[in-house]
């Protein structure tokens, strides 16, 4: 097996297990045994949990904003729309079997006074979701701020689904997005 698809496969069983159950209640043992790859070939790739963990936190950074942006962005309806569409995603991810919170503000809370790299990547995160709401808040004709006050009511609605186990939060942040929206005069 190539060194990517090991890499691939090793990351795949990271997620799981580190999204599913927290990354400290994972051992490199787990993930060796759920990857199929032996102890050493795990260390080969990556020599240490905190490395996998940083990897693993890249990974799904980068395919948790893709798959955002490819539902919102290739809508052909007016930018003040795809703003909205925002929270329509966040409720099909919230209605996922697998939904367990924000994987950086849950590894975050586990690792982040202690792990440098785990508090970075969080940051890293929830600056990229700003700036890309900031985006489609630009696109919109909207004032500048009007960015902020979605980021949050995006954020909170992932803190809250993922704590009541609903994607009610979802269509209530697009409600309350709305009507900031709408006081912005912002058409959507």
């Amino acid at each position: 097996m190539d060194s990517e698809a090991t890499r691939t496969q090793i990351l795949d069983a990271a997620e799981e297990l580190f999204y599913g159950q927290g990354i400290q209640a994972v051992g490199m043992d787990a993930v060796r045994s759920a990857s199929g790859v032996t102890l050493r070939r795990l260390y080969q790739v990556f020599p240490s949990k905190g490395a996998l963990v940083e990897a693993y936190l890249v990974r799904r950074d980068e395919q948790w904003r893709h798959s955002l942006a490819s539902y919102v962005d290739g809508a052909d309806v007016p930018p003040g729309e795809r703003l909205l569409m925002v929270f329509d995603w966040l409720r099909r991810w919230f209605e996922a079997p697998d939904f367990r919170g924000c994987a950086f503000i849950n590894s975050f809370g586990e690792l982040g006074a202690t792990a440098p790299e785990v508090a970075e990547a969080a940051r890293r995160h929830k600056e990229a979701f700003q700036q890309y709401i900031a985006g489609l808040v630009s696109d919109a004709g909207a004032p500048r701020r009007v960015a902020a006050a979605l980021t949050l009511l995006a954020e909170g609605a992932v803190t809250t689904a993922a704590v009541t186990g609903s994607s009610q939060p979802a269509s209530d942040a697009r409600d309350a997005a709305r009507l900031l929206l709408e006081s912005a005069d912002v058409g959507a």
